[in-house]
Parts: structure tokens; C-alpha cells; sequence
């Protein structure tokens, strides 16, 4: 996975301490100094910051004392508890974390060796479509010699502290970490998908039959190795990080540290009786503070759940900021989820697989609507579809599709002030089976995802067989940014940029001629089909200058509905377009009628609907059983649909 990790900055590790051992210097780093630059993009704020090495801060440093836990991290003066849960997440998760600390054992301090040491790390993020090697020196910042910023709870433990400066010299600055957003640090930890769950808006806590779905979601994201946490939303300034009754801190982000349905009863009682129970366990980034109420470390709740349940469990009487609750109680008093999902897209697995197709696209201005492709959203008609546009395939009868728009990071910088995210968002519509070039008009919106100023947007959504657009915008038109599209499927997608707005003019134009007409026909369904008494077992073929458009098979019904959909660039429009109903066998398809679209630009009806009738050439053609329901829109000119 790491072969294509790129130096951030062009600062190569290697080299760089192998200078520093060279010439037997620490390594200081020019590009995130220790200054205020580093510390702030406005203002400065509070006592004198210093700068230490861990050498002055304590004897014997080590990056890890007994290992690392989610217990090791506590949040400092910056408000960054979403930084510290999306750790706390990955210290759970040795395969992760050894991702983002890559060479740990070469990394850490070897007391017999202290001329190997050159004060400097290097740490993973994923960050907008690929890993980069953030190297930094190993100053951190302090007052009274103690760590400001995030620090573990053994004096001599640094892992956190390091990390925390590499994220902020991607982010600019220290001060940029503060009030992010959790699913931003899944997302650089993991190369995954974040996807938001708003607990209030789904009405969670009343409705168990959803509460017990998306307990499994959450049971499953947790068992494949994915990172979740969750929150209060802080709706005022005085609401953030206020503690409630029950021991909970608004506006605040736990990390999710276990997922499981917990066996109650004691002894063979409990086995026989197989009453379980959906519980989570969560973890306050502040190291302290926990829920009071049911099942919280104290409660006698605890009494219904064997010894050896509770070892299993890890259950411990502390406050140590993790604690253990119903996933009820979390949807009645959490508001927000987010699930991480680490995307599995190795063959050699047991677990699902995913196909995925990844681009790169941007939102930029041109005074040429053509050109254009910063339109805003759906509320702008006028300018919507000039944004890019992307078309992907379902080749099942349905599948599960993960979408996720990214937005390119910006720095914080003392100049620039904190980079602050576009609102995004994106529209997915299902489309002919054969488009080829830009949507110009609507069609049927098959889903959409939230608009937020979030650096990235998810959406899962099932989709029936069929082309799919999506088109990711900025919410307000004329803004510029770059972003990075990724879609997920069971089965390859072929997802891919429409680029052009017409067929192109070529060469062979002057000679083969030049689409005069564009004709969007959509075939809604058909009654009355000739059939066996299991009803008939048909399909729909469109006809048009030697293309055709096929829908699926319709089962067992004399009254299918194909919801099929086929655009043509009409060279001949005084050719008529045909229509075709087929019935599948085993050895031979029947023939079940046909009907011919002259489909002319000057015809006002839209809908139509036509008996079917038989293929004779030598006489009348004649009406068979059955009538066949279709939308047909004709233009001359070639961006109309």
C-alpha cells in the first residue's frame, strides 16, 4: 500500500536524517519552525510558548510506554476532541495505527544507542486521494515544561504529541485543529469513507426496528475494522463542551471503542436463555468524566452480566473516560454518529469486496457557459448542469452504491487566515442506458446527498440496474475548488467524466453526415402482452440507425414495467425509430409485437400509447395483444436533453 506514499513537501525522511546523523545535529525543520507561524494564523493568545525537545521535558522519552491504548491521549488548549477520538479510534486498531505510525520500532528511542537518535519522525495521512510522509522534528510546544496540546498519560509517552504536530503542519498550524471535524481525521488515518448518521433527524431512539438495523451497521463497520465515534451537537456557543445531568459533554466527540451484543445471566442460565444486549463503549477524549447512568461503570445493571462477561468485556471501575451504555441510551442521548468505514477492495478477502473507481475534478469559471463548470446547486437551474458530470453503471438487478465527494484540504496560514471548506454536495440521476455525452435537461432524481461545508460528503444509497449522472456541486455558483470523486459498487462501475455536450465533429462528418436531431425515448411499460399462465417472462429493444437499448428481463407479468430509457443522435430522422417486445425461452425468444416512432420535433404529445403489431413487410402489418406505453422528445438541437 505504501510504495506510492508521497513526501509531503518533498521532505524526504531518509535522507533527511541520515544528513542529521551525518553531521551528528538534531533536525530542525524549516518548514514548520518553532514559532508562532506554527502555533496561530491569527493573533497569539495566553503565557509564553516554548519550544522543547523530550530530552527536556523528561528522562528517558519513548514514543510508546506499554504499548498504545486508547487510554494513552488526553485533549489540551486546543479544541480538537475530535482529533483525540479519531486517535483514541485507531489506538484501538493495530492495523491502522501502524499505518500512520509506519517504522515504529526503528522510530523509537533506543537508550543503548543515543547516537542514533536525530530528533525527527514521520508520520501517514491519507490526504485527497493519496498516502503523503509528513516528516517533523521532534520540539513541541510547552509552558512550565509541560505539553500544551494533546499528551499521554505517562509523562514519558509521546506518540500522541507527535502525531498531533504532524497533523497540524498539514492543517498550517496548531490553532487550525481547533473545532474540526472527527470524520476529516477518520477519513486522513484511514483512506476510508466517513459516513454522517444524524440520530435526532432518523428518529432513532423511538423506533427500535431502525435502532436495530443501524445497531447491526455499526456492528458491522466495528467488526471490519472501521473507526466510529459520536456526539452532541452544541447548538449554542454556551451549549460547547457544557456537561448534562447524566454526565455527558455537549458539543464534544467520543470515540467508539466497542461494539458488541453482551450475553446477561449468569452461568448455563445465560446460555440457555440467550438474552443479549446491544451496548457500546465509548471514550471521553478528556481522559475523564463519564455517563452516570444505566450500565455506567458503578450501576448495578452490572449484576445481570457474569464475571467472565465482564472480563471479556474489559469492564473496569474508574474514571478513566470510558464507559460502557445501551446502544438505546446512545440514540436517546447522542445526536450524531459517524461510521468510518475502512473499504475492503483486496480480492483476497473473505469479507465483501468493493470495486472503486477514484477521480479528480474541479469546480472551475469560465465566462463561456459552455466552458463553465461552477454552477451551484439545483436551486441555480440556470447554471446547475454546466457543472462536471459523471456517469456510472449498476450492472445488477440492484446493488449498494458508496459515493464520497472530497474537497481539496486548504492550509491555515497567518496570511490567508484558517482555509475554510466549500459547502458541497452532489445529485445523482438515473439516465439513458446509452448516454454518451452532458445532461442538459432534468431527469429522474435518483438520489441526492446533504450540502455542507464539510471537507467531504458521503452518500449509500441501493440503486436499481441502469446509467446513473452524478453531478457534484458547489452550493453557490461561481465557486472554485478541486475535489475528488470516489464511487464504490459491487461490480466494476465504469465510472468516467462526460465531457463533451454533443457528438464530435470529425473528418468523416463531411461524408458519413452529422446528427441532425436528438430523440430521447423512454418506454414506461406495457399491458395486455400476449402470455403462458405464468405470465409472460418479456423484454423491451429500442431501435435506432443500427443502435439498440435493451432492457431487463420482466418476470412473470403480462403488465411489465421496463422504465427504459434510450437517447439517439438521429443522422436520418425521416427514419422511424422501432420498438420492440421480445419473450425470453430457454431455446428461442418469441416475438411479441413492435411499434414504429416517427418521432418528430413538431409533435406537442408526449405520451403515447400504441397497440402492438406484427413484422409483416409484404402487407398491412397487424395488430397483436398488448399496447405498449411511450415517451418520446425530439429536437434539433442536439443539446436540448
Amino acid at each position: 500500500m505504501f510504495s506510492c506514499v508521497k513526501p509531503y513537501e518533498d521532505q524526504n525522511y531518509s535522507a533527511l536524517k541520515r544528513a542529521c546523523l551525518r553531521k551528528k545535529v538534531l533536525f530542525e525543520d524549516p518548514n514548520f519552525p518553532a514559532t508562532d507561524d506554527s502555533l496561530y494564523y491569527k493573533g497569539t493568545s495566553g503565557p509564553t510558548v516554548r519550544w522543547r525537545r523530550p530530552k527536556d521535558i523528561c528522562e528517558d522519552p519513548r514514543l510508546f510506554v506499554d504499548g498504545i491504548s486508547s487510554h494513552d491521549l488526553h485533549q489540551g488548549q486546543v479544541g480538537n476532541c475530535w482529533f483525540v477520538a479519531a486517535c483514541s479510534s485507531i489506538a484501538s486498531r493495530e492495523s491502522l495505527w501502524q499505518k500512520v505510525i509506519p517504522d515504529w520500532k526503528e522510530q523509537e528511542w533506543d537508550p543503548e544507542k543515543p547516537s542514533a537518535y536525530a530528533g525527527i519522525f514521520h508520520f501517514h495521512f491519507w490526504r485527497f486521494g493519496e498516502w503523503v510522509d509528513v516528516v517533523i522534528d521532534d520540539r513541541l510546544p510547552t509552558v512550565n515544561n509541560q505539553l500544551i496540546y494533546c499528551h499521554s498519560n505517562s509523562r514519558r509517552e509521546f506518540w500522541c504529541a507527535l502525531v498531533e504536530k504532524a497533523y497540524a503542519k498539514l492543517a498550517g498550524c496548531y490553532q487550525a485543529l481547533d473545532g474540526g471535524n472527527t470524520a476529516d481525521a477518520l477519513v486522513d488515518f484511514t483512506g476510508g469513507v466517513s459516513e454522517p448518521v444524524d440520530l435526532t433527524e432518523g428518529g432513532f431512539a423511538n423506533d427500535e426496528a431502525r435502532r436495530s438495523q443501524l445497531f447491526e451497521r455499526v456492528l458491522k463497520v466495528h467488526s471490519r475494522g472501521g473507526l466510529i465515534s459520536a456526539s452532541i451537537k452544541a447548538v449554542t456557543a454556551a451549549d460547547m463542551e457544557a456537561r448534562l445531568a447524566c454526565g455527558l459533554v455537549k458539543g464534544h466527540a467520543y470515540a467508539i471503542t466497542d461494539v458488541r451484543k453482551v450475553r446477561l445471566g449468569h452461568g448455563l442460565l445465560a446460555f440457555f436463555k440467550s438474552e443479549k444486549l446491544d451496548m457500546i463503549r465509548l471514550r471521553n477524549p478528556w481522559g475523564e468524566r463519564e455517563w452516570n447512568g444505566p450500565w455506567s461503570d458503578t450501576s448495578e445493571e452490572w449484576q445481570k452480566v457474569s464475571k467472565s462477561e465482564r472480563e471479556k468485556m474489559g469492564v473496569t471501575v474508574q474514571d478513566d473516560g470510558e464507559f460502557w451504555m445501551t446502544f438505546e441510551d446512545l440514540c436517546q442521548h447522542f445526536t450524531d454518529i459517524i461510521k468510518c468505514r475502512v473499504i475492503n477492495t483486496s480480492y483476497l478477502s473473505i469479507h465483501k469486496t468493493w470495486e472503486e473507481a477514484r477521480l479528480r475534478g474541479a469546480w472551475t469559471r469560465h465566462e463561456d457557459p459552455r466552458k463553465n463548470r461552477s454552477g451551484g446547486c439545483i436551486n441555480h437551474k440556470d447554471t446547475f448542469f454546466q457543472n462536471p458530470q459523471y456517469v456510472f453503471d449498476v450492472k445488477k438487478p440492484e446493488d449498494e452504491v458508496l459515493i464520497c465527494i472530497q474537497q481539496r484540504p486548504k492550509q491555515s496560514t497567518r496570511r490567508d487566515g484558517k482555509g475554510e471548506n466549500l459547502a458541497i454536495g452532489f445529485d445523482i440521476y438515473k439516465v439513458e442506458e446509452n448516454r454518451e455525452y452532458r445532461m442538459h435537461g432534468l431527469q429522474h432524481r435518483a438520489a441526492s446527498s446533504i450540502y455542507i461545508n464539510s471537507r467531504s460528503v458521503f452518500l449509500r444509497t441501493d440503486q436499481p440496474e441502469g446509467r446513473y449522472v452524478i453531478i457534484p456541486t458547489t452550493f453557490e455558483p461561481g465557486h472554485t475548488g478541486e475535489f475528488l470523486l470516489r464511487v464504490f459498487t459491487d461490480v466494476p462501475s465504469n465510472c468516467r467524466e462526460l465531457r463533451l455536450d454533443e457528438p464530435p465533429h470529425s473528418c468523416w462528418s463531411s461524408l458519413c453526415g452529422y446528427p441532425q436531431q436528438v430523440t430521447q425515448v423512454h418506454i414506461l411499460g406495457a399491458t395486455g402482452l400476449k402470455d403462458s399462465s405464468t405470465g409472460a417472462n418479456s423484454y423491451v429493444i429500442i431501435k435506432c440507425e443500427g443502435e439498440k437499448v435493451r432492457s431487463a428481463v420482466q418476470k412473470g407479468t403480462s403488465t411489465p414495467e421496463y422504465n427504459l430509457k434510450g437517447i439517439f443522435y438521429r443522422k436520418k430522422p425521416g427514419q422511424p425509430i422501432t420498438v420492440q417486445i421480445w419473450n425470453h425461452r430457454v431455446l428461442k425468444d418469441e416475438f411479441l409485437g413492435q411499434v414504429h416512432l416517427k418521432a418528430d420535433p413538431d409533435d406537442l404529445q408526449a405520451l403515447h400509447t400504441l397497440h402492438l403489431q406484427d413484422r409483416s413487410s409484404r402487407r398491412q402489418p397487424s395488430d397483436l395483444p398488448g399496447t405498449v406505453a411511450v415517451c418520446v422528445f425530439s429536437s434539433t438541437s442536439l443539446t436540448a436533453v
